[in-house]
């Protein structure tokens, strides 16, 4: 009996909502790296749907960051704009 590796995982092409939602949230440090998923995730299902506002996303995700809420949010709009989505 043999087990065979499994597949290969494939990432998202850069330009991607999902990839640029991502990445905007990848480096705030949080408690755990799943806090940085669900944020992420949140912030792409902002981007994608645009209900609700990102102060409303980033509140949904309860994610636990080293920074305040407030910052989390300034920061993600500012890395938004940066990559011209707005925020």
């Amino acid at each position: 009996m043999a087990t065979k590796p499994p597949p290969a995982v494939e990432e998202f092409s850069p330009e991607t909502l999902e990839k640029l939602a991502y990445s905007v949230v990848a480096d705030i440090e949080t408690m755990e790296p799943n806090d940085r998923n669900r944020l992420g995730y949140c912030v792409w299902t902002y981007l994608k749907d645009r209900k609700g506002t990102l102060e409303d996303a980033v509140r949904a995700a309860g994610s636990r960051t080293a920074m305040s809420e407030a910052e989390v949010i300034e920061l993600i709009r500012k890395r938004l704009k940066e990559k011209g989505l707005g925020g």
